[in-house]
Parts: structure tokens; sequence; C-alpha cells
């Protein structure tokens, strides 16, 4: 029997009722500006500094060092520029980056090296990590910030930020995260993991598209990337997105109290549909299994392509992903996994489920019994699989 299972929680997930009913009144009755000096503005100001406070807790950050952006890709624009910019004027114009980042961070990079900044992109391992190694033999006199992103959004490894981080401070560079694919998911505490910098964005985790934050240490000034009013104290210019913000507040205080209760159950139901899946001949598991998100799980699957895998997933009522949303428009191979080493004709073939706390066994079950049919008619029709499936 078909059914509806959405595994795609990496791409975007659904506004739950509690965030939800946080964010009506403020739309409807309470939608004050917030910069006003009247009863309803004031009352906004009030929700917006409430909100700043959540999510300043659930990161163990104090209010005054997060502010409020459209998005973790604005977040991670602001990080990176407004930090380059800033150092250029003591002569540091070098950025330390990963090759298999998120196009925010990567195109922010390669907009920066037209303005005349150098940048290195760090290689991974074969399992999606970072080494820090490889950082300690990048950094220079010249090294302004090192950006490494805690949770990869398509293999779903999680990086040694801590040590990466002590690195970039022994050398008196700045170092960002981009933790949109980990907040919510696992603990994040900027405290613990050393940064300067953290992005996050709030529709990874129920909140509304359209918000996300920028986490800076205190004393920690990137450039003003916004220019305008003197929104987010004078940082971040534009009348704040108020409901969306008081969304956001709710959603990451909901999903870091259970927390380790979601991990837990979450990480059980996705190593059920690893094994099950790994059953296929010539699949592959991409990326760490041991520091990996509890949600994510990106497969390879040798002699088909990823597009008819999703369409004829999607006919069957699943849906999910052969890398990131961002780039799902592209015909070329996902530039995550060919920088884990993978060969075009088996990265073309790969699948990305992201769970999260709203999927159910009876959905991972359903997944179970599609994918490997799916899969089987694929490789029947593939003149490829002929070729490889004795080899």
């Amino acid at each position: 029997e078909k059914r509806f299972v959405y595994a795609d929680n990496a791409a975007t997930t659904p506004v739950t009722p509690a965030v939800l009913e946080a964010m009506t009144p403020w739309l409807m009755e309470n939608y004050g500006n917030p910069s006003s000096i009247y009863s309803i503005g004031r009352t906004a100001r009030t929700a917006v500094e409430k909100a700043r406070r959540q999510v300043a807790a659930a990161l163990n950050a104090e209010p005054g060092e997060i502010y409020f952006t459209s998005c973790g890709t604005e977040a991670d624009n602001w990080a990176l520029k407004g930090s380059m910019r800033r150092w250029a004027a003591k002569g540091k114009k070098h950025l330390i980056t990963a090759v298999f980042e998120h196009h925010a961070i990567l195109h922010s990079a390669r907009a920066l090296e037209k303005e005349g900044f150098e940048v290195t992109y760090l290689p991974v391992t074969p399992e999606g990590l970072v080494d820090p190694a490889e950082l300690e033999k990048a950094i220079r006199e010249d090294t302004a910030l090192v950006s490494i992103m805690l949770a990869n959004n398509e293999i779903g490894t999680v990086q040694p930020i801590a040590e990466l981080a002590a690195i970039a401070h022994a050398h008196g560079a700045w170092f960002h995260t981009d933790a949109v694919q980990a907040v919510g998911h696992i603990p994040v505490d900027i405290k613990a993991l050393g940064v300067d910098m953290l992005s996050l964005s709030g529709h990874k985790f129920h909140a509304p598209k359209g918000v996300g934050a920028l986490y800076a240490k205190k004393g920690i000034l990137p450039d003003i990337f916004m220019d305008g009013g003197a929104q987010e104290k004078g940082r971040r210019a534009g009348t704040e997105n108020l409901a969306s913000i008081v969304g956001l507040g709710e959603a990451i205080t909901v999903a870091t109290a259970s927390l380790e209760e979601n991990m837990a159950r979450i990480t059980a139901m996705r190593d059920r549909l690893i094994d099950s899946l790994l059953r296929l001949p010539k699949t592959r598991l991409n990326g760490s299994r041991e520091h990996r998100l509890p949600g994510n799980l990106n497969i390879s699957f040798e002699g088909i392509e990823g597009e008819s895998l999703l369409l004829r997933l999607d006919m069957a009522g699943i849906c999910a992903s052969s890398g990131s949303a961002c780039t799902s428009g592209s015909l070329d191979p996902s530039h995550v996994l060919m920088a884990i080493g993978l060969k075009h004709e088996v990265a073309h073939g790969s699948l990305r489920l992201s769970l999260s706390e709203l999927t159910t066994e009876e959905d991972i079950d359903y997944i179970i019994a599609q994918v490997p049919p799916i899969v089987e008619g694929l490789r029947a029709m593939s003149p490829v699989w002929e070729k490889i499936k004795d080899l």
C-alpha cells in the first residue's frame, strides 16, 4: 500500500504545531515593529529578546552574542566576508576552508578570491573527515579565518571542530563553523567547541524558512554585512522577522530539551536502515559511520542514476535526495562525494535519506520494502549494470 514518507529532513523540516502556535500571535495581534517605542513595538522587542535568550541558552552562549539573520547562507556569508574584510586592514588575507563545504561557504570563498584574498581548500579523508594535520600544514601567519562545517549536509560526517579551532587559535586566526545541519540534532556547545562564530538555520529543526542566526563571540566583530537601520545592535540592518524569530526560539528550545532521547531513537532507525540497504550488492555507505549525524545516511548504488531512483521513490510516496537540496537541479556529480574519492558513475547513484524525530518505525519499514525492488528494477534496465554486476 502506497503511503507518504518524508525522508529529506536535511533539506528542510515541517513547522511543528508547537512552533506554529508560538508564532501565530506575532503574525496577527502582536504585529508591532520591534524598533517602535509604543506599546506593541515594545512587546515585539520583548519577544525578539526572549528568542535571543533561547538561542543563546541552546548554544551555551550569551544573548548579546546572537545575531538574527534571514538564513544560514546569510550567516555564512557574513562570517566569511565580514571577517576577511576586517582582517585585511591588518595584512591578513588568507582564508582556510574545506573542499566539501556547503556552497554558501564555497561560493563566498570564491567571491573573496575575486577581491584579492587567498583561499586554501583542505582535502577530506575517504570517510569524509577533515584531518587536523592538514590544517596545521596549511595555516600561515597571514591566515585570518578558518571555516570548517560542524556536520556535512550530504554525508552527515561530524568534524573534530574543537581540535581544529584550537589549531586556528594557536596561530592567531578566528574560527567559524557552519552548524546548520548540526544544531537541534546533536549537542552544540560553543564553549566546548571553542569556536568564534557559528551559523545556524531554523528550518532544519522545525522553525520556518527564512530565519537563522550567527553566533559571534564577544569581541569578535566581522564587518557589517547589511547596511541600513540599527537593528541587531547596529550590525545587521532590516526590520526583524518577528514571528519567525519567535518560532526559531521555540523550535531550538524544544529540540534541545529532548536531544538525547531523540538522538538515541533516530540513530537506531538510521542503523537499521543502513544495515538493510547495504545487503544489496555493490552498495556503499558514504562517510564515516561512527562520526555521523543521527539522522543521516548516504548510500551509493552502483549501476543506476540517482535521479531515476528519486523519481521512482517519489512515485512510491518517499521524499529523498541524491545530494544537497541547493544543487538538485545540477547534472554534475556531488562535489562532496567526489571529495571523498568516489568515481563519477558511483557518485551519480547516491541516495541521501535524512530522518527526524517525526520519522516512525513504520516509515523505516516502508523504505526498506520499497528501495530494493526499485534499485533492482533500475539495474535490470541499465547497460552499465550488465557490465559491472559480476566484477
